[in-house]
């Protein structure tokens, strides 16, 4: 069993966020996810992301890393698009980190170190014509993460949608998101 912490996306913690962890749970995982935006969620991801443009996603950034303080080290860190902030920095400078799960997202490993821990596996998933994630630097991310790190996995799913493994919004892709469930549960799996 592995312990997860989940961080959402820019709509907020949704139902999908929850059913998502929820999924991880029956798998026989113990998952935890906070709530970075106190409570608000959003019908778009504009206006998530213009909430945690006012928030300041530092601030966003710092909820996520205090969420994670009181459990112990050996956490995998996931996180759903704007989510991958908090769990790609956790997942590169806590010491005991067990591993990351990065989904539609994937910052430069130069944001929070020199290079990836080699001990931390990592997973990253997207859809290869989703603009936020093929077309601002992400993919590429991806890519050069997956280079240079043994222990790295890029996942690529046909399709344009942004949040497609939230089943509660309109982007969900029932295919991708099944996909990529069983994989992050092989992953978890391994990780015993």
């Amino acid at each position: 069993m592995a312990e997860v912490v989940l961080f959402h996306h820019a709509q907020g913690l949704t139902p999908g966020v929850e059913a998502f962890a929820a999924e991880l749970r029956r798998a026989g995982h113990t998952v935890h996810v906070p709530d970075l935006y106190e409570g608000h969620t959003f019908d778009t991801l504009e206006q998530g992301v213009g909430y945690a443009s006012r928030t300041g996603f530092g601030t966003v950034l710092e909820r996520g890393v205090a969420a994670a303080a009181p459990l112990g080290g050996e956490v995998v860190y996931a996180g759903f698009s704007l989510g991958v902030m908090p769990a790609q920095r956790l997942a590169q400078t806590r010491a005991g980190a067990k591993g990351a799960l990065l989904i539609s997202a994937c910052l430069p490993v130069s944001e929070f170190g020199e290079a990836w821990p080699a001990d931390v596996p990592v997973q990253v998933h997207g859809m290869d014509g989703d603009p936020f994630f093929a077309d601002e630097g992400d993919l590429d991310a991806a890519k050069e993460l997956t280079a240079a790190t043994e222990r790295a996995e890029l996942f690529l799913y046909p399709g344009k949608q942004h949040l497609f493994a939230d089943s509660s919004l309109p982007s969900y892709d029932q295919a991708a998101a099944e996909s990529l469930t069983q994989r992050v549960i092989e992953f978890l799996d391994g990780l015993r």
